[in-house]
């Protein structure tokens, strides 16, 4: 087994933090298996340096090493790329194609942004995992590859597993071996030594002398957060390098580099303050929804009063839009019903309608006997003809047969 401090040597690894060495250890215990290995940590922390020091450390060295970016291919695409495609399996596929799995049979995969991937995909892939087989899209086929699968996230699977974002059988199978890389800000020891090389690489790269920093600077960069971690630090060391004329970096200059200034605030781990703020605008935006189709529907019904005669129809076609709207509104005031709207004159400049009010109980009773006893005297004067006494009344012969069925006449 090769010393640690030799692979960083061959692929380029700075720091002598003891969770870094703990991690690198472990990918050099396991290259030469073919266990499947999932490796975590935050963007950019250099995780996709673990699976090439396994591949290289591999008995599949001298095979394919192929690295894909999960999140950065299309989803109606992935299964393509992945697994491959049959000639006319979709528009556009106008000749057979091998996918990466076919293409790497023998190397090891590398699968970026592992958590990005579609659960349609997920099935595919944990087939591939369980039994090396897997089918081009469009084909019936079944093919046979032999591949490594390295892994990388920085999600917490746990919480894409019980969002249903991530299959957990999936999870286990590509977690056999998991290597975790820890932030920049755990590893302060490391940061200036990071950036002594970062300046050293651009200053060779750019022709002219390299930057060095002042104690403040140097403290001011130990004490930042580093959100981006090894990616922004390589930007800011870049970014100074070609900027400043001044080759020696003050503390004052190197805080116009760093965001927000926040050198000193502390890091905030495992916060689930960005989950918390999605699911209350979900909720926000279920609210906003439901009140516009409440504000399309009473639009509806006001166009339909002022163009339509029959309101009685109108009424109890709408009526439960209209009790939702006014239930609401008087749920303290006892029974809510919905009175007659009068109907609008063309003769008159100004439409009238009465607000629908909340009715006491014992009212309510009273106006329901009259009401009974109106359509018993209209139905007897007209002979029981349902046509004359809905005329009558001045309601619609289907709100009186309604009537007569609710009241039992």
């Amino acid at each position: 087994m090769e010393n640690p401090q030799v692979v960083k040597q061959r692929f380029g690894i700075i720091g002598n933090d003891i969770h870094l060495n703990r991690a690198l250890e472990k990918a050099v215990r396991v290259a030469p298996t073919d266990i499947s290995v999932l490796v975590t940590g935050e963007s950019g922390v250099g995780k996709e340096s673990i699976p090439k020091i396994i591949h290289q450390l591999s008995h599949r060295k001298h095979a394919k090493y192929i690295a894909v970016n999960c999140g950065a291919i299309p989803e109606g695409t992935i299964d393509s790329e992945l697994f491959g495609h049959e000639k006319g399996s979709f528009t556009g596929a106008t000749q057979d194609r091998k996918g990466y799995f076919e293409v790497a049979d023998g190397g090891t995969i590398f699968l970026d942004e592992v958590g990005e991937l579609p659960l349609t995909t997920q099935v595919r892939l944990l087939r591939v995992l369980e039994n090396g087989e897997f089918i081009k899209v469009g084909s019936s086929k079944v093919q046979k590859t032999n591949v490594r699968i390295v892994a990388a996230t920085n999600l917490q699977m746990e919480n894409a597993i019980q969002k249903g974002k991530f299959r957990e059988d999936l999870y286990y199978r590509l977690s056999t071996i998991e290597i975790s890389l820890p932030p920049l800000r755990e590893r302060k020891e490391d940061i200036h030594l990071l950036f002594r090389k970062f300046a050293s690489d651009f200053a060779q790269k750019y022709g002219m002398p390299t930057i060095r920093l002042e104690d403040n600077a140097v403290n001011l960069l130990v004490n930042y957060r580093f959100p981006g971690n090894i990616r922004q630090l390589r930007n800011i060391a870049e970014q100074v390098s070609v900027v400043e004329e001044n080759r020696l970096i003050s503390g004052e200059k190197i805080m116009q580099y760093l965001p927000n200034n926040q050198g000193n605030l502390p890091a905030v781990i495992g916060s689930n303050s960005n989950s918390d703020f999605a699911n209350e605008r979900d909720i926000m935006y279920k609210i906003l929804f439901d009140m516009r189709n409440d504000i399309n529907d009473l639009k509806k019904l006001t166009l339909d009063i002022l163009k339509n005669d029959d309101i009685d129809d109108l009424q109890e076609e709408n009526h439960k839009l209209l009790e939702k709207i006014y239930k609401e509104q008087h749920s303290s005031s006892g029974n809510v019903e919905v009175v007659q709207i009068p109907k609008t004159s063309s003769s008159e400049n100004q439409n009238t309608y009465d607000y629908i009010e909340p009715i006491e109980e014992d009212e309510s009773l009273s106006l329901q006997d009259k009401e009974v006893e109106m359509i018993k005297k209209s139905l007897e004067k007209n002979n029981n003809k349902r046509k004359l006494a809905a005329k009558e009344l001045g309601i619609s012969e289907r709100t009186l047969y309604r009537k007569i069925k609710q009241y039992d006449l």
